[in-house]
């Protein structure tokens, strides 16, 4: 039996090179007795402390493969366990047509990958546009202000994350991870993803995954059909312009901002139930100064990268935290409805931006919205509409400074950090009456604990924009252990979109386990 030893807690200077962590890590299988193969130790994982300032350290788990070891003895900072290596049963069932797949996001393109791997020939069908043209329109609202509510930055290939700074961070364990970083790796992403603490593609580079990946499963005999937007799905079809299109089966993977396909299939009477998600903010900090505050010298960016953060706040059952951390990026407009706003954040793998950006989200509780999903919905919806409205239309945002915002005066930001959003398009304005009560109190308390964890970041005139209402999708459609929609045999509610997932790798991963659930279940074609 194949044995994956992990040696954690690898604590070297800044200066030393991989080659000086490998060889602790040998050191340390040595005098544990465990056999290894000497070619397969490599980096697993590796992250910056940058807790003590006069003495910021890499810390690192090492992997390496044997072949037996006693898996009950206790080794001091080593562990040991089975490879768990994907396998794909075949089932007995007839799949009575293609497999059709519901959107082209991290979830329906994982999915697609498996199904085609294996001689299913899915057709993935995506709303929005390919790559390039998706980029054109994008690049259009930017420049015109006029929203192509089909084509934007929420929906087409590669969906919402194709627009973001492509971390693929995720608290899931799950062996199936390791699959979706070396596919992402096959597919053009950096090598590093592979063993970085913090792994990310950027969007630049993202794009060119997901183009490789659309050519990947178009030469396994799959289709993408774009600019094709589904009203309805049911067992054996799907509905497209009026028209009822035959399938073998639909594996719903619509991405969090699908609202139209959420209001279809609740008037379908789908199994749909509320679910938690956030709202809140985008805040910005020069990112040299960011850099400064949490390494005590800004120039170590330049070895070991920028700066990045995660923090978090609770009271009682409500939290408030960073999300999507974007450093060297930018904040972007990422409306998929007219008369909205929406902010969201994005960079390139270079990181080279003057900015950066995160969003400071408080945690949203069902019973805040009745729990009911169209409630949930409309919920963040009237905060858009709000932040439309502030902004003073065309899409401009609402900004307002830190000091500005504890004091409830409208706007207050400087030229000091300017707001990146569409290119400076704000408009000042006061976020205390924007934004629901409970939002608000809890960012002021947690900007403040925020401000004593690292300097400066709750200096007054610190640039807030919003609203940030897409951190994930406010309602799940309910599946079974087959992993279908409960009352259907043929429809699978799949990654983000349809509540299973919170990011690029779980939504992956999630397209991963329904494409086996799949596979368990049909024949394969001879």
């Amino acid at each position: 039996m194949k044995i994956r030893i992990v040696i954690d807690n690898i604590r070297v200077p800044i200066s030393a090179g991989d080659d000086e962590i490998i060889a602790v890590a040998k050191k340390k299988l040595k005098s544990s007795g465990i056999s290894y193969n000497c070619d397969s130790v490599h980096i697993h994982k590796k992250s910056i402390d940058a807790r003590r300032k006069g003495n910021i350290s890499f810390v690192s788990s090492v992997t390496a493969i044997g072949e037996t070891a006693c898996t009950d003895k206790v080794y001091d900072a080593i562990k040991i366990t089975p490879v768990e290596e994907l396998s794909f049963d075949a089932g007995n069932e007839e799949l009575r047509g293609r497999p059709f797949i519901i959107g082209f996001g991290p979830a329906g393109m994982f999915c697609g990958l498996v199904l085609a791997s294996l001689g299913l020939r899915p057709v993935i069908l995506e709303r929005g546009d390919g790559i390039e043209k998706r980029v054109q329109k994008v690049d259009s609202f930017y420049r015109t202000g006029k929203l192509d509510t089909e084509s934007n930055i929420q929906f087409g290939a590669g969906g919402a994350g194709t627009f973001s700074d492509g971390k693929l961070v995720t608290r899931i364990g799950d062996a199936r991870c390791s699959y979706v970083l070396e596919k992402l790796r096959d597919l053009g992403a950096p090598e590093s993803i592979l063993w970085k603490a913090k792994p990310h593609i950027g969007t630049d580079i993202l794009r060119k995954v997901v183009v490789n990946a659309e050519k990947e499963i178009t030469a396994l005999g799959g289709e993408i059909k774009y600019n094709t937007k589904v009203d309805a799905v049911g067992d054996g079809y799907v509905v497209i312009n009026g028209e009822t299109v035959p399938c073998g089966l639909a594996v719903l993977a619509p991405g969090h901002s699908s609202r139209d396909t959420y209001a279809s299939l609740l008037s379908d009477n789908y199994a749909i139930e509320a679910k938690p998600f956030s709202v809140g903010v985008r805040i910005e900090h020069l990112q040299h100064e960011l850099d400064r505050a949490m390494f005590g010298d800004e120039s170590l960016a330049l070895r070991l990268g920028h700066a990045e953060y995660q923090l978090s706040h609770r009271r009682g059952e409500r939290g408030v935290y960073t999300f999507c951390m974007c450093p060297g990026g930018e904040v972007v407009a990422a409306a998929s409805e007219e008369g909205g706003v929406v902010t969201n954040g994005m960079s390139r793998y270079a990181r080279d931006a003057r900015n950066a950006n995160a969003a400071v989200a408080v945690s949203v509780l069902p019973q805040d919205f009745l729990k009911d999903p169209a409630c949930a919905i409309e919920f963040q919806r009237k905060l858009e509409r709000v932040a439309f409205r502030a902004g003073g239309g065309n899409y401009a945002a609402p900004c307002q400074s830190v000091g500005a915002f504890y004091e409830g005066k409208p706007g207050g930001y400087s030229s000091r950090i300017i707001p990146s959003y569409m290119n400076g398009n704000v408009t000042g304005a006061d976020f205390n009456m924007l934004l629901p009560g409970f939002v608000v109190s809890m960012l002021k308390e947690g900007l403040r604990v925020f401000g004593k964890k690292i300097k400066g970041y709750d200096s007054s005139d610190v640039p807030m924009t919003g609203i940030e209402t897409r951190t994930s999708a406010p309602v799940r459609i309910l599946r079974d252990e087959r992993f279908c929609a409960f009352g259907y045999e043929l429809v699978y509610p799949c990654g983000e979109g349809a509540g299973y997932a919170g990011g690029i790798t779980s939504a992956a991963v999630d397209g991963i386990r329904v494409a086996e659930a799949i596979l368990r279940r049909f024949r394969r074609p001879d």
